[in-house]
């Protein structure tokens, strides 16, 4: 149902073919885009009842306008950019939003108030859509901006030693290029909104008063009638669960799960390459360990931040468990008193501090670095639990109201004990009766072309096979003219080739033109993915000179770097480039949005 306002009848009429116009413009939107259009109508308005002086106030506006770049890898630096250029526009002020793939460089030693919202991937690695921004100030074309006002908000993972590694280099940068901040540069850890909230009100409360604008615009009275809200991260659907099963035989030694989740009357809608949000709780195994170890009980009611639940459930639902990071080491290190746990924290043990996140789980630390802690300590010192993202493996137009899921489960044994991931063990336990608690986050980098005649190279070994099943449904679906080229790896051919059946169909009824694969344990030899690429490089490089398209989906930390390095290879082995060339070829492809990556 439509949102209905009541308006003043004092506001001027507007003609009939206007209205109907402005009528079919909104249609479908919800209360928080109707208000953010609302806010900016009158913050026009305002600008345009000053008379006389608009064209002096437009020239003002223009030079001193409020440009926010923002980098982001899964749609977090996105959304927080989003949200603060709306606030700008609402309170009066000249306010673009830029994607940094999407901003004219040349302009940087124009702009006069600048905000950067950047999120740092992995091992201090700017998110794709950013290396081409970051790699110019960084470089020796940056200009001079003596200028310049600017913030930076970085966001990162706590979990990587170099955490917020992009935002620091460029807050740094403008400064040795002469610009001046206005707001000094944050830094949010996974639970973003946390730091991101305080920054920008106060990052916008500082351009208000850089570029003179004291108050707030003011906005028309609207009076809505209730209406459903659109869900988001903040607000999930709670999506059935259709179907749950596993994908791989009985002895492959690791579960991988193929899920379907309803989407019937959720109004939510999303595009290949979109990833799905879900929102875990802790494996109630996991939380009795915790219990166990800390000899804490998990009835006893806590306390923090002016919410009170008892333990048990602070572990379930509200705190991190699975993942170390650098903040949680500190705390525990100084808690047990233990130098050996403190020295990992200095500069110069970056990569031992490294593993020992890669390889343990927080309760690992407290088994071996033992103190006494409360309940209300350990909470405070927990990080919150936050959602997993999930590449989404199906097409709308394939299922319906539906979304598809491939999940690798978290389940092993280290240093004696049961390990378990939070999210993977969540989904896969989730039966026919439970729903999930979900949500959409658009991936703009990572769609197919437009142009249905593009062919398209996919490269996705174990569960980052799940977004090209949405693709390759797409294309069938669309009757897409392009033919479709997909690499896959696993471990064993007969127990972990996932989707195997779906893809012998593809190629029979044309869907998928070429499949090659890569099972690095059947053979004495193992045989990766890159290694394929190799092998089919002369072809692979056709594909790429004739306009193809080129996708990967997977581990960031070890197989895109294999999958960068072996293109770099195909193109001096096959293109005649010198290794500098290659990667300038590369980068330029990345720039160009015809090689994308969704890596995690």
């Amino acid at each position: 149902m439509n949102a209905v306002v009541a308006i003043d009848n004092r506001l001027p009429s507007m003609e009939a073919s206007r209205l109907s116009t402005l009528e079919r413009l909104v249609d479908g939107l919800g209360p928080a885009e109707l208000y953010w259009i609302a806010a900016w109508s009158a913050a026009r308005a305002e600008r345009l009842q000053r008379g006389d002086a608009s064209t002096a106030v437009a020239a003002k506006a223009v030079a001193g306008q409020l440009t926010i770049l923002y980098g982001s890898q899964t749609g977090q630096a996105r959304r927080v950019a989003a949200q603060l250029h709306a606030r700008a526009e609402a309170a009066g002020l000249a306010a673009r939003l830029v994607r940094a793939d999407a901003y004219p460089q040349r302009e940087l030693a124009k702009e006069t108030h600048l905000v950067v919202v950047i999120s740092t991937q992995g091992d201090a690695e700017p998110p794709d859509d950013a290396r081409g921004l970051v790699e110019f100030v960084l470089g020796k074309r940056a200009p001079k901006l003596p200028g310049l006002r600017y913030a930076v908000l970085g966001l990162g993972d706590s979990s990587y030693p170099q955490f917020c590694a992009i935002g620091r280099q460029l807050d740094d940068r403008l400064a040795a290029l002469g610009a001046t901040r206005f707001a000094a540069l944050g830094e949010a850890d996974v639970d973003v909104d946390a730091v991101a909230a305080p920054w920008s009100d106060s990052t916008l409360e500082q351009a208000r008063q850089a570029l003179g604008t004291s108050q707030p615009a003011r906005v028309a009275t609207l009076q809505p009638v209730p209406h459903r809200a659109t869900h988001t991260r903040e607000h999930p659907f709670h999506a059935a669960v259709l179907d749950n099963q596993s994908i791989v035989a009985r002895d492959a030694g690791r579960d991988v799960r193929h899920m379907e989740l309803s989407l019937e009357g959720s109004g939510l809608s999303y595009e290949p390459g979109d990833s799905l949000g879900v929102w875990p709780s802790n494996p109630p195994a996991l939380v009795d360990q915790w219990l166990g170890v800390l000899k804490l009980d998990g009835e006893q009611v806590v306390t923090h931040e002016g919410r009170s639940l008892p333990l048990r459930q602070w572990l379930s639902r509200e705190r991190e468990l699975t993942r170390l990071s650098r903040p949680l080491v500190a705390v525990l290190a100084d808690a047990a008193g233990d130098d050996e746990l403190a020295r990992l924290l200095r500069p110069d043990q970056s990569a031992a501090l490294a593993a020992l996140m890669a390889e343990h789980q927080p309760i690992d630390l407290w088994r071996r670095h033992a103190s006494d802690w409360s309940a209300e300590e350990l909470v405070a010192a927990l990080r919150p639990l936050v959602p997993r993202l999930y590449s989404i493996a199906s097409s709308r137009k394939a299922v319906g109201e539906e979304v598809h899921l491939t999940v690798g489960v978290v389940d092993y044994v280290a240093h004696g004990e049961r390990h378990w991931g939070a999210a993977s063990s969540f989904l896969a336990q989730a039966g026919d009766e439970q729903s999930l608690p979900i949500y959409i986050e658009p991936n703009e980098r990572f769609r197919l072309p437009q142009d249905d005649a593009r062919d398209i190279i996919m490269i996705g070994p174990g569960t980052g096979i799940a977004p090209f099943r949405a693709f390759v449904q797409e294309r069938r679906e669309t009757g897409a003219r392009g033919r479709n080229w997909l690499f896959f790896g696993n471990r064993h051919f007969s127990s972990e080739f996932l989707y195997q059946v779906e893809w012998q169909a593809a190629l029979r009824d044309g869907s998928l033109h070429r499949l090659d694969l890569a099972f690095s344990r059947d053979d004495a030899a193992k045989v990766y993915v890159q290694q394929r690429l190799r092998e089919q490089g002369r072809e692979l490089y056709a594909w790429l000179q004739e306009g193809a398209q080129l996708y990967v989906c997977g581990d960031a930390n070890r197989m895109a770097k294999d999958v960068n390095a072996a293109l770099i290879d195909i193109a001096t082995t096959h293109g005649g480039h010198t290794h500098e060339q290659a990667r300038e070829w590369l980068s330029d492809l990345l720039q160009q949005g015809r090689y994308a990556r969704d890596v995690y």
